[in-house]
């Protein structure tokens, strides 16, 4: 059978654009690293989140080699958290739930893209391979607000990636002569141990102390300060840890004024 030029050419043509709608549908599917949403969650009370383990805290957790995971509670009109900050190179699995009304979790630049309905958690895995800044927003009408509904996810070079996170709680006041504290909590969320030092800057003072945190542990660090060497009135402070820092201010006086209990 003779088959025509132009037909052999609109053959060719038509093959390689079945081709290349196969290639692109598969690379969509499983090239960017992104898994499909799975329903296979068990329900979560809306009303309850506060008592969730996974969402009582919302955050990225390490839980193997390049592996992470972000729990994530979309709400009227936020995300939290925000920023979503992840490391280069990783392999991310987000949960995502809400406690009111539907929403979607929508990163600008990528295929995820998933409804947050009350009462289910969406679970889809990404693979995040260069640094850089995306736009989290919803896609789906949640009030007033909806428009103003927006988030960042932070995907950060891996050797400046940490999970550290610094609380602190000092004295507000203390008499002259009677010793302040100040206590410094310091949680590892990184499979690795953390070596660092905690440092605290109160008038002419620094005072620092080399601590080792083990993956996923928590250090607690106390500085005692004699009143009497800072003097009456206040004193600014600062501590910090690595690239975080807390401060606040510690008045010392004469004497402390009695509460009123009357």
């Amino acid at each position: 059978m003779n088959v025509h030029t132009y037909e052999k050419v609109w053959l060719i043509g038509a093959m390689v654009l079945i081709v290349g709608f196969i290639v692109t549908i598969t690379y969509g599917s499983v090239g960017l690293g992104i898994a499909m949403v799975d329903d296979s969650e068990e329900t979560i009370e809306p009303s309850e989140l506060d008592e969730d383990e996974r969402f009582a805290d919302p955050r990225v957790e390490q839980v193997g080699e390049n592996e992470y995971e972000a729990y994530v509670v979309a709400q009227t009109f936020i995300f939290q958290p925000d920023p979503i900050e992840v490391p280069s190179g990783s392999e991310v699995t987000f949960y995502v739930t809400s406690p009111d009304v539907i929403h979607s979790f929508s990163i600008v630049g990528t295929n995820v893209n998933t409804m947050v309905i009350p009462g289910e958690v969406a679970t889809m895995t990404v693979e995040f391979d260069e640094a850089g800044e995306y736009g989290v927003v919803c896609n789906e009408y949640c009030g007033s607000g909806h428009h103003t509904m927006e988030g960042e996810l932070h995907v950060v070079p891996d050797e400046e990636f940490d999970m550290t996170e610094l609380s602190v709680e000092a004295d507000d006041e203390v008499e002259t002569g009677d010793e302040a504290t100040i206590e410094v909590e310091v949680e590892n969320r990184m499979l690795e141990a953390l070596e660092t030092a905690v440092t605290l800057e109160i008038g002419d003072e620094t005072l620092e102390e080399d601590v080792t945190i083990d993956g996923g542990e928590t250090e607690t660090t106390t500085f005692t300060i004699d009143s009497a060497d800072l003097g009456e009135g206040d004193h600014d402070w600062t501590v910090t840890v690595d690239d975080y820092e807390d401060s606040g201010t510690l008045t010392v006086t004469d004497e402390l004024e009695e509460d009123d209990d009357e």
